[in-house]
């Protein structure tokens, strides 16, 4: 049998030869997994590497990966283990000077999957006082270099996110890194979760569905990497003046990247139940990060969020983007409420409303469905009414959802059918309360006498009126819930002036949306 892994002598890259070349390249690595650190495999990509100005990010991403596998896995000191790391970061940046600022971005991807491995990998060395210290100082440095790097390359982003996909499918990228893991088990989802640790489920999903261009890996890099920052700020210390040391951290990070795909990437991980931080922080910490999150995204207007910087991304990202923010602002909300934090919950809400999401929404919802719905709108102007209308378009048989967005969805759904269920439910519990309230004993206590009867019959008749008129408006009147009595009492009426000293009884009127409409109070909603 051949040899897979043969260098292949190739002469020039005119036209489509160069693209030839680098999957014939690629599909001999991927066929000798198990021995990635053969020389003629990375005589090849050392050649394409050579061969273009700007290579592509495949041709980088493999050799920096076969230079690293090949000399540092051998390496067992923990500083050494680091120094390696760094020495792969210079690597990719020196060979990546020429590419476009996403291009770099999105190469640093392996050193964020390494950095992560040496870090969590730290638990099983035994290191004195002095020597975790100088380790801990090593691993901020790196952390803010990348972080510093990457601010650098924000800042020449030109606007333009045309022709960035990748040539070859980021799962056989990742699985170079992986090496002969993957090729046994086959499961690329489960190769992409390896890789990106501190992505959510509902991202990697996603991935392994449609792919992902490029800007969005540069998005997901610079997640993780902001992720790995906070992870380290947090084990600064505690209290509240370090929770707002890092919240203005956050909001300052977010204002100086500046990149919608790195926003949606935090927005989607805010949807999930727990933030993909297991592996770095305890419980306690990833609730005190999800609260920081929710105010920097929800309660900040950022200028790159602007309609006019949205309208240079491609629309589905923009569509992302918007209804993202729409869902998470609805379950920010949700989430405090259940915490009896409504002072948040509110602010939450008028952040929403004063913001330009609302206007937004009705733009882009009806330029999407057309005339059919040019008349309706939400019920309500909170979140929640926002995302009731968008089900009943969906109702109508227009899409709004998309298929990555079908698990909130479907929550939403659930949620709303058991909100109708429970206002079902006291309903037919005020009708049998109007029963029992309005009951009398006309028997009474014994020993009454004739005047105390004459009285009592005036009562009843004047109460089981007042219940009738209730009744008769319940659709069309809204009455406070009140417990189930538990039997019916007995009562005795005394001589009373009714005229003298009764409260005037009123009934709100109804204009029959309330059942379905959305109530703004937070506390209610």
């Amino acid at each position: 049998m051949a040899d897979s892994s043969k260098a292949y002598k190739f002469t020039n890259f005119i036209g489509q030869s160069y693209e030839i070349a680098l999957n014939k390249s690629m599909q001999a690595l991927l066929n000798s997994l198990q021995n990635p650190n053969s020389t003629n495999l990375i005589s090849n990509f050392y050649e394409l590497l050579q061969s273009k100005i700007d290579p592509p990010l495949e041709t980088i991403w493999v050799f920096s990966a076969l230079s690293f596998l090949k000399t540092n896995l051998a390496k067992n000191e923990p500083l050494d283990q680091l120094s390696a790391i760094k020495d792969l970061f210079q690597l990719i940046i020196s060979y990546s000077a020429s590419c476009n600022s996403i291009k770099c971005i999105a190469l640093i991807s392996p050193i964020i999957y390494n950095l992560h491995n040496f870090i969590v990998g730290l638990k099983g060395f035994e290191l004195g006082s002095k020597k975790e210290r100088k380790v801990n100082k090593e691993i901020k440095a790196l952390v803010d270099s990348i972080l510093g790097y990457i601010n650098v390359c924000c800042e020449g982003l030109d606007g333009s996110w045309d022709d960035l996909n990748c040539l070859i499918p980021l799962g056989d990228l990742v699985s170079v890194w992986i090496g002969s893991n993957v090729a046994e088990n086959g499961n690329i989802k489960e190769t992409l979760r390896v890789f990106f640790p501190l992505l959510s489920n509902e991202i990697l999903e996603k991935v392994n569905i449609e792919g992902c261009e490029m800007s969005e890996l540069a998005g997901f890099v610079i997640a993780e990497a902001f992720l790995l920052k906070v992870f380290l700020k947090m084990q600064e210390g505690s209290g509240k003046e370090l929770q707002n040391e890092l919240r203005t951290w956050v909001v300052a990070s977010i204002t100086a990247f500046r990149n919608a795909y790195f926003y949606v990437t935090l927005v989607r991980m805010l949807l999930e139940p727990m933030l993909p931080v297991t592996s770095l922080m305890t419980p306690e910490n990833e609730v005190l990060l999800r609260k920081i999150l929710y105010d920097s995204v929800i309660l900040v207007e950022y200028s790159f969020l602007a309609p006019g910087s949205l309208a240079q991304l491609p629309v589905k990202h923009t569509k992302n983007i918007t209804l993202g923010k729409l869902m998470v602002t609805h379950e920010a909300i949700e989430y405090f409420r259940e915490l009896a934090d409504l002072n948040k919950a509110t602010s939450y809400s008028n952040a929403f409303a004063s913001s330009n999401l609302p206007s937004d929404l009705f733009k882009w919802i009806r330029n999407e469905t057309g005339s059919e719905v040019a008349n309706s709108g939400p019920v309500g102007s909170s979140p929640k009414a926002f995302l009731r209308w968008m089900l009943y378009i969906e109702n109508r048989g227009i899409r709004i959802f998309d298929d990555d967005m079908s698990k909130f969805r479907a929550k939403l759904i659930s949620n709303s059918l058991k909100e109708d269920l429970d206002r079902l439910a006291n309903k037919e519990e005020r009708k049998t309360l109007d029963t029992d309230l309005f009951y009398i004993d006309n028997k009474g206590e014994q020993g009454g006498n004739e005047e105390d009867e004459m009285m009592s019959k005036s009562m009843n008749d004047a109460f089981m009126a007042a219940a009738h008129s209730i009744q008769s408006a319940e659709h069309g009147g809204t009455k406070r819930p009140a417990k189930k009595s538990e039997k019916r009492k007995r009562v005795k009426f005394l001589k009373y002036s009714l005229t003298e000293n009764s409260e005037s009884l009123a009934f709100p009127s109804n204009d029959g949306r309330s059942s379905g409409s959305d109530v703004e109070n937070p506390s209610s909603d």
